[in-house]
This record gives C-alpha cells, sequence and structure tokens, in this order.
C-alpha cells in the first residue's frame, strides 16, 4: 500500500464515522471502566484519550471507574484481610476508609491526569457528593441467608447537580463509586451499579461498560463468538440455552433494567481491544454486545 492509499483509508475511517458523530453529537454517554483493563497503563492511557476524543467532536461522556485491584493491594499492604462474600467485598470501618483513599486520591487521580495529557478538561467528583445510599445486605444466591457485610451500599438516589455542572463548565466528570447514606456513613457501592444509577437519572443516551470481558459469547471458549445484538425478549432464550449464566446473567438484567429507565442502548465491550470505545460507538458492526429494546432501531 502506497503513501495516498494510506492517506485515504485514513480519510474513509472519518466518513465512516461520520453519521455516528451526526446521530450522536451532543448526547450523553455514561461510560464505567474496570476489570483488568485498569490495569494496563497503555490501555488505560488509550481509553481516557478516546474519551477526550468523544468530548471534543460534541458527545459528552460521564466516566465512572471501579478500582477493585488497587484497593485489595492497598488493603494487602495494610495488613487488613481481604474478604467476599457472594461477590460483595465486605467492607470493615478500616476497608472504608482504605476504599475512599484509594478511589480518590489514586485510581480517580490518574485518570483525571491521563485526560488532562491528552488536552481534556477533566475533573474528579466523589461519589460521595453524587450518590444517596443506604446500607445493604449479601444474600446467598442459593440459600437467600442475609450476611453483613460492612459499609456496603444500595443507591437510593442521585444528585446530578455535580456532574451537570461539570458539563456545563465544559468538563469531563469521572465519578468514584462511593455513597453517603442518611446516617453519615460512607458506602462502598458497586461500580456497575453505581454507573447504571447515574445513566439513569442524566437519561443518558448510552451506557458502555469498559471491561476484560467481550461481551456475551455464543461459546463461553471462544472470544471470537460475541453475540454483536441481544434485545430483551432474547434474554429468556439465552437463559435457558446457558449462554447466559454464571456472572454474566445479573450483568444483563442490570442492562435490562438500565433500559427500562429510558437509556437508549447498553453496550459491553473489551476494553483490551485498543480504542474499543470508538470502535462500538462509530462503527457499524462495533466490537462488544449491544443490548437494546424489542422495537430498538439498529
Amino acid at each position: 500500500m502506497n503513501f495516498m492509499d494510506k492517506l485515504i483509508g485514513k480519510a474513509n475511517v472519518l466518513v465512516e464515522a461520520l453519521p455516528y458523530i451526526q446521530r450522536f453529537r451532543h448526547s450523553l454517554v455514561v461510560v464505567k471502566f474496570g476489570g483488568s483493563v485498569m490495569e494496563d497503563p497503555d490501555l488505560v492511557a488509550g481509553a481516557m484519550r478516546d474519551i477526550v476524543m468523544l468530548e471534543a467532536i460534541g458527545i459528552t461522556p460521564i466516566v465512572v471507574h471501579g478500582g477493585g485491584k488497587a484497593i485489595s493491594a492497598a488493603l494487602k499492604e495494610k495488613g487488613i484481610p481481604v474478604k467476599f462474600v457472594n461477590g460483595l467485598r465486605f467492607t470493615c470501618g478500616e476497608t472504608i476508609k482504605v476504599v475512599d483513599d484509594v478511589l480518590h486520591n489514586q485510581v480517580n487521580k490518574e485518570l483525571v491526569d491521563l485526560a488532562t495529557a491528552a488536552g481534556g478538561n477533566t475533573i474528579g467528583i466523589s461519589g460521595k457528593e453524587v450518590l444517596r445510599a443506604e446500607k445493604t445486605m449479601s444474600s446467598d444466591p442459593v440459600t437467600g441467608k442475609e450476611e453483613d457485610v460492612g459499609f456496603v451500599g444500595k443507591v437510593v438516589g442521585v444528585n446530578t447537580s455535580p456532574i451537570l455542572e461539570a458539563i456545563a463548565d465544559g468538563k469531563i466528570p469521572v465519578v468514584t463509586p462511593l455513597g453517603t447514606g442518611l446516617d453519615g456513613n460512607i458506602y462502598n457501592i458497586n461500580a456497575d451499579t453505581a454507573a447504571s444509577k447515574i445513566a439513569e437519572a442524566l437519561h443518558a443516551r448510552k451506557l458502555v461498560f469498559v471491561s476484560d470481558v467481550p461481551g456475551v459469547l455464543a461459546d463461553r471458549d471462544d472470544e471470537n463468538s460475541v453475540i454483536p445484538t441481544i434485545r430483551t425478549t432474547d434474554i429468556p432464550d439465552l437463559v435457558q440455552k446457558g449462554i447466559l449464566s454464571g456472572g454474566m446473567l445479573p450483568k444483563v438484567q442490570g442492562c435490562v433494567k438500565a433500559l427500562e429507565s429510558g437509556i437508549n442502548k447498553v453496550h459491553m465491550i473489551n476494553g483490551r481491544i485498543p480504542h474499543a470505545l470508538l470502535l462500538e460507538i462509530f462503527t457499524e458492526d462495533g466490537v462488544g454486545t449491544q443490548i437494546v429494546r424489542p422495537d430498538s432501531r439498529m
């Protein structure tokens, strides 16, 4: 391929993206980062650069992030036991202090710094100002028995003002998944849930989960078997066939709840693919699974 062919190829990419840019311009898009993707500095830097690009072409991104691995590492360093109960991190009084410190002063700061380095106007926002929470219990999926997991909360309200004020100032909000209870305590919130609730409250057009999960697989042993589109009416059949099971099932159920709140589409993409976010939004085929309502236009 000669030099001119390469240039034309780049122009063709922009032309393919044009209708999607036009369609989603001025739209709110909530992006949740999590999983092992956050352990790879190059992937994280690339993802935040892509977020900055979204904002530059007229889309309004809001980032919500996890930080489980960094939290576990900090707890280990301090000699605080790491314990999970039915998938929820047991969060004692000492643990919530570490969670608060790591999410704000390490993970959030890094994401904001990376976006700033890419030319973005970004601001870290504490979930403690946004998410209203109350204590929740862990329920055994088999017996239904409830167990105390400490300062772990469920979202009972969302104060969108700090996010909307940041957007009005031309800044990209980056939000931590912590909540404040009516009792004044700080609660650890599942980052997927935090992103979903924020997207619902903002009436976002899209909610995108970026993690090390490539999407819903027709064959769980084959990462190339991603199902590009799932309508909510397809879900019972996929459960019956065993395609949706284990940890993927509650993720998809969470996506359905987000759709029911008015969000147009929910995407699950593999952040290990460079520029996965841009490929999912601005190309016809995408790189992950989009979950839509039965009557949704493709």
